[in-house]
């Protein structure tokens, strides 16, 4: 999308914003870089589905946690990566990074998936997606290099506890 709006003239600038005020006739945007002022306003502020639950999600959001498969899963391309949840979205997303990643390890609180019976059927049937079941991850670990190596995951019903790579 941005390389088709481009070239059909945006102009993208990415800053903090502290103020707009809008007519019909002109927007204006004031940043502590400069005011910019435009016939037309896009605002794309971004968003997260729920605050973060484990130690170390929000200090390495974008060094190996990510939100959004289909945004970030060229990023991983031949790794091994989690994916956690049991529903339709979890599955979509572990179907999804099996283009680019080695393995998708699918860790659920569960012993089957949330996920319709059709999703469900083809997330299991992948080849490279390997179910973890009854299972929450508890923390995640980070390697020399800053970002996330492996993820600490603990079996519900027997309380025993191992790494995830």
């Amino acid at each position: 999308m941005r390389v088709q709006a481009i070239n059909y003239g945006a102009e993208y600038k990415q800053a903090q914003v502290y103020g707009i005020s809008t007519t019909d006739s002109e927007k204006t945007v004031y940043t502590p870089e400069g005011t910019f002022i435009g016939k037309t306003l896009v605002l794309a502020t971004g968003a997260m589905g729920r605050a973060s639950t484990l130690p170390g999600e929000n200090e390495f959001l974008g060094r190996g946690v990510s939100y959004c498969a289909t945004c970030d899963g060229a990023f991983y391309r031949g790794m091994e990566v989690v994916v956690v949840g049991g529903g339709d979205s979890a599955c979509e997303e572990a179907l999804f990074l099996t283009r680019f990643c080695s393995k998708v390890t699918l860790i659920h609180r569960r012993d089957e998936l949330r996920a319709s019976k059709i999703m469900a059927e083809r997330t299991l049937a992948h080849e490279k997606i390997v179910p973890l079941w009854n299972s929450a991850v508890e923390e995640i670990l980070t390697g020399d290099d800053g970002k996330v190596r492996a993820v600490r995951v603990s079996n519900l019903k027997s309380g025993e506890e191992k790494e995830v790579e």
